[in-house]
């Protein structure tokens, strides 16, 4: 997987999905072979020229300015998290292009948040969801089946990803599985997009797209999700029903830890 073919895929797809009468284009009752825009429709509300954007579609011009990409985002219709993902898209499609990613670790800071938070479930996720720490509660509200220890082996950390789409345990703990499993695949769309060179992430998604039919078709759609405020309804067989808040870390970007599990009031 590479930054072109993502590009590429990413405008394609957003291309067919949004149908001529949401972009304002007229059909004259024509009968389409396909429902979404055509190419030379999406370049001409952008405001290029169509050869050039179907240059930009291929994977050939690697070079658009922040103004065509914002055209194309109009366009598109994309919200705020999908622009970004565009530009990202293009920056990493670009020769020479190698953003290594952090390592990722628990701070000194994040582990006393989980202690004092020891009344509440609580566990901090990685830019690849990984499982970088939990407390407790956290363990027992999210994996009580796995060893509690897991998260302090790099090698063997839970994923959360993995946990929603391969683990029937955790599949059945949320009671809207569907809109749980789209946020994860969001997300992990916006940080494939930020570090297409990220070897463990591709090996991850990988992995889900050869063992989920689920995740290989949300991973299609090129749906892509900002982490931010959510609250998913769970079924937790020893607890019952709860409501838990998914909250940004303050500042939050894709590559930072954050902390996620706390019951809402």
């Amino acid at each position: 997987m590479n930054g072109k073919s993502q590009l590429g895929d990413f405008l394609q797809t957003r291309r067919s999905q949004l149908r001529p009468d949401e972009a304002g284009v007229p059909t004259y009752g024509e009968r389409r072979r396909v429902p979404g825009l055509r190419r030379e429709e999406l370049a001409l509300l952008a405001g290029v020229s169509a050869s050039y954007y179907a240059r930009l579609e291929q994977g050939h011009s690697l070079n658009a300015s922040p103004e065509v990409l914002e055209a194309i985002a109009r366009a598109l219709r994309l919200d705020e998290s999908e622009r970004r993902h565009l530009h990202d898209l293009t920056r990493s499609a670009k020769p020479h292009s190698r953003r290594r990613p952090a390592p990722e670790r628990v701070t000194e800071a994040t582990t006393q948040l989980l202690d004092a938070l020891g009344h509440l479930p609580a566990i901090v996720i990685g830019r690849r969801s990984d499982v970088l720490a939990w407390n407790r509660l956290g363990h027992a509200l999210f994996a009580g089946h796995l060893d509690p220890g897991a998260p302090d082996i790099p090698a063997q950390r839970p994923n959360m990803a993995r946990l929603v789409f391969l683990d029937a345990h955790t599949r059945d703990l949320y009671a809207d599985w569907p809109s749980k499993a789209r946020a994860v695949v969001g997300s992990l769309r916006l940080v494939a997009g930020k570090y297409p060179q990220d070897a463990v992430l591709h090996t991850l998604l990988g992995e889900l797209s050869a063992r989920s039919e689920d995740f290989a078709s949300m991973w299609a759609d090129h749906r892509v999700k900002a982490c931010a405020v959510a609250e998913y309804e769970m079924r937790h067989p020893l607890v019952g029903s709860l409501t838990v808040t998914q909250p940004p870390r303050p500042g939050h970007h894709p590559d930072r830890p954050r902390p996620f599990g706390q019951p809402a009031q």
